[in-house]
């Protein structure tokens, strides 16, 4: 620590933990700054980890030493792979987890880590001198020295409830609103905005039919998360289960919609794109003539019930008439509605590749004030400005991952090189890379990096190394042993390439006591089956780094370059490019813009 000054983490939840325990393994100590303990870790909205494009952001943590996938498996109640009828780059794996236990785990963690200070407090306001943070100041404790703060306040900045015409300032339902940190941000010269999201009603459990109701059952072969996760993994799954919405129902709320916050325009911030609420569905998508819902037990044994796909601002009581109008929720209760809030952001152009603002030195940013959505998203940003938070004290290079390294880099390199003004999420498609940034590869593209940043324990690494072990004699038997096929022999790995033929069906039994048998197996098997789609994608991303390793000098003067459109000169100067190859994602910027700013960038070089 610079000066024996603190980090600070404002927030506990899913990106502050991350943050907080990244400065940790690296041999650094923070203070972790939330306004109620109780709530470290929790799970505001769905009791779930992972899903589609989320499972490769929790494999990522996890190969940089993370706590995210590992929680999952302790707490997880139910595990299913996604997408399995598409290819194995895009394979999803979804953990419904127990929304007590887990943030019980969590904290646990938090708690029991040394080098980890928990204050019960609130970030109010921060003081700067000299173009970089010197200090934040507390609700109750007044101003407090710090090194480098993260910022990390979830949908509490300003938070805003709305239910039909009611509406009453919250950043969860129950839990008071931050706020002066937004208009702190402001008078230092940080842009905000103001973003929305929702969640669905909890139901009781007692009040519905489940006579009436699909079952939906996990996975029978389950997969944990972590890499860190004892094997063989086993686990008691609770099935979850599923009704639709009908032509009633739409009826129903088409003749209400003005109770909706929503659609009333009571409601100003913009609401994630890929998870719309029900009201939202019903109109975007008139075509449907229902839509499925989930009732998903939110811990084990639980009497609340998660209504996933029912996200809404509709008034409790057009709610309940709703959903009162599905077969087996005819006499429905409420535990709580269905609710939208709105909320605070810093649109993220504002930060560098560490996620450090670029303007105020050692001020950090994780999560859903950088307009993410989800758990994942905000976790993965949290032990990212955690590392680099650590690293910026020490004076050291920032922990920069690249759009071909990982969807972590992919993610913040889309957050800081775009005019955020919706709630982003991350999917598998948002990645040029697919096949080389599959979930069971994420330790060969992380190890390394994870090793050199100090990121993994003691006992992360035992187990890196011993997957990278068994996963090369795996290797080592398919590139050697031969097969013969009528009166022809071949290479194991020759035969694996066929379709129709799987490593585990030739494999010898005594492979089968490796501890990461199912891992070894299914990634050697993999990178055989794709190996020529992967060359050429590997050849594509060699052609990228070119442009990725083109810097652009700071404060590089774009207002001097004939041929420029305004509308480029006017982004580039907006965003501020690291790199012409974050200039060349800029919405709006040309090949030809690139191709200028390339010149310009080496004549500017030869003459310094």
């Amino acid at each position: 620590m610079e000066n024996n000054k603190p980090i600070v983490v404002a927030g506990g939840g899913h990106a502050g933990i991350e943050a907080a325990l990244a400065i940790s393994r690296m041999g650094g100590s923070c203070i972790l700054i939330t306004m109620d303990k109780k709530a470290i870790g929790r799970l505001s909205c769905n009791p779930a980890i992972g899903g589609l494009g989320k499972s490769h952001l929790v494999k990522e943590i996890d190969a940089l030493g993370g706590t995210m996938g590992f929680c999952s498996d302790f707490s997880g109640i139910q595990f299913k792979t996604l997408n399995k009828t598409k290819g194995r780059a895009v394979w999803a794996l979804r953990a419904q987890v127990d929304k007590k236990t887990y943030p019980k785990y969590v904290s646990k963690i938090l708690k029991t880590n040394s080098r980890i200070k928990i204050v019960e407090d609130e970030v109010v306001a921060f003081s700067i001198k000299k173009e970089r943070i010197v200090s934040v100041k507390l609700k109750k404790e007044g101003f407090l020295e710090c090194s480098a703060a993260i910022i990390t306040c979830g949908t509490f900045l300003n938070g805003l409830i709305h239910i039909g015409k009611n509406s009453f300032s919250a950043g969860r339902m129950g839990e008071p609103p931050a706020q002066g940190l937004t208009e702190c941000l402001r008078e230092h010269g940080i842009k905000t905005g103001r973003l929305k999201t929702g969640t669905p009603p909890r139901l009781s459990k007692n009040s519905i039919d489940w006579k009436q109701t699909e079952e939906a059952q996990g996975d029978s072969t389950i997969e944990p998360f972590s890499l860190f996760t004892k094997r063989p993994f086993k686990k008691k799954q609770e099935p979850c289960y599923t009704v639709r919405t009908n032509a009633s129902v739409h009826k129903i709320i088409h003749k209400n919609i003005q109770s909706s916050a929503m659609f009333s325009g009571k409601i100003k911030g913009v609401g994630p794109r890929y998870c719309p609420s029900i009201e939202d569905k019903i109109f975007r998508f008139k075509e449907n003539p229902s839509h499925l819902l989930f009732l998903e037990p939110e811990w084990s044994n639980s009497n609340q019930i998660y209504l996933n796909g029912f996200s809404t601002s509709l008034s409790e009581a057009v709610q309940k008439q709703a959903l009162r109008a599905i077969p087996g929720l005819e006499k429905v209760e409420f535990i709580r509605p269905g609710y939208a809030i709105e909320y605070d952001y810093a649109p993220p152009y504002q930060l560098n590749a560490g996620l450090m603002s670029k303007t105020i030195k050692g001020l950090f940013f994780a999560g859903q004030i950088n307009g993410t959505s989800g758990y994942e998203e905000a976790a993965a940003q949290g032990l990212v400005s955690g590392a680099n938070a650590l690293l910026y004290t020490q004076k050291k290079d920032p922990f920069i991952l690249s759009r071909d390294s990982s969807y972590i880099g992919v993610m913040i390199d889309d957050l800081i090189t775009t005019h955020l003004d919706e709630p982003y999420r991350m999917f598998t498609s948002r990645s040029e890379h697919r096949l080389s940034l599959r979930p069971d590869n994420c330790y060969e593209r992380l190890a390394d990096i994870a090793q050199n940043q100090g990121l993994l324990n003691l006992n992360q690494k035992k187990h890196t190394s011993l997957f990278f072990k068994e996963k090369n004699k795996v290797l080592n038997w398919v590139n050697q042993h031969k097969i013969t096929l009528k009166n022809k022999t071949v290479l194991a790995a020759k035969h694996i390439k066929r379709p129709e033929i799987s490593l585990l069906s030739i494999i010898p039994k005594e492979y089968k006591k490796l501890y990461f048998f199912k891992e070894a197996v299914f990634s050697v098997e993999t990178n055989i089956k794709y190996e020529g789609y992967i060359v050429n994608e590997q050849q594509r991303m060699a052609s990228i780094q070119k442009l990725e390793k083109a810097r652009i000098p700071k404060n590089f003067n774009y207002n001097q370059l004939q041929g420029l459109s305004n509308e480029s000169r006017s982004r580039l100067n907006k965003i501020q490019p690291e790199t012409l190859g974050q200039a060349s994602r800029i919405s709006g910027i040309r090949p030809t813009d690139i191709t200028l700013i390339g010149i310009n960038i080496k004549k500017v070089s030869r003459e310094t």
